[in-house]
């Protein structure tokens, strides 16, 4: 199974981009959407270090909530 969390975009630097994630920052592989406008302020789908997709904010939120909720449910089992 792939799991892929989307992260907003806080610089870019050719196909490079900085993202963030709830205070994680990460350096991301645009390479996949070159074909595509992304601008600082987007989100986008995080997998293994590729952008694999843009999503709007609210989808971007909806995951992140969804996310929560599983880790809550998850720390029930431990």
């Amino acid at each position: 199974m792939c799991l892929a969390f989307p992260m907003q975009i806080v610089e870019i630097n050719g196909f490079e981009a900085r993202c963030s994630f709830k205070g994680i920052q990460r350096t991301v592989s645009l390479f996949l959407l070159q074909d595509e406008i992304i601008q600082v302020g987007d989100y986008v789908l995080i997998h293994v270090g590729y952008a694999l997709q843009k999503v709007d904010e609210e989808e971007a939120f909806s995951t992140w909530e969804l996310l929560d909720q599983l880790a809550l449910n998850e720390s029930d089992y431990a």
